[in-house]
């Protein structure tokens, strides 16, 4: 991948930039969980998607922002259970 420039980028330079970017050992939960936030931030710092989402749902846009909002917690639900050898791997 390069810049404008036309300069290489490493893939540290890439996460340093882009916090949502991954990791190897991110969990698809972990990855998902992240996109859905930064789709909703996007969601709720644009006034005009906002305010398309609020019309569509016949509801007030101050009322649609405070659920993205509240969405934002967990996005995804609750995480996954992790199972015994996660926990002995977290552990190390």
């Amino acid at each position: 991948m390069s810049n404008p420039g036309g300069a290489s980028i490493s893939t540290d330079q890439l996460k340093a930039r882009y916090i949502g970017t991954g990791h190897a050992d991110m969990a698809k939960y972990e990855f998902v969980t992240h996109q859905h936030r930064d789709t909703l931030a996007s969601h709720v710092g644009h006034y005009d998607q906002l305010s398309y989402y609020a019309v569509a749902q016949n509801e007030s846009i101050g009322r649609v922002k405070s659920q993205f909002l509240e969405t934002m917690v967990q996005p995804c639900g609750p995480p996954p259970k992790k199972t015994k050898e996660q926990q002995k791997m977290d552990e190390s």
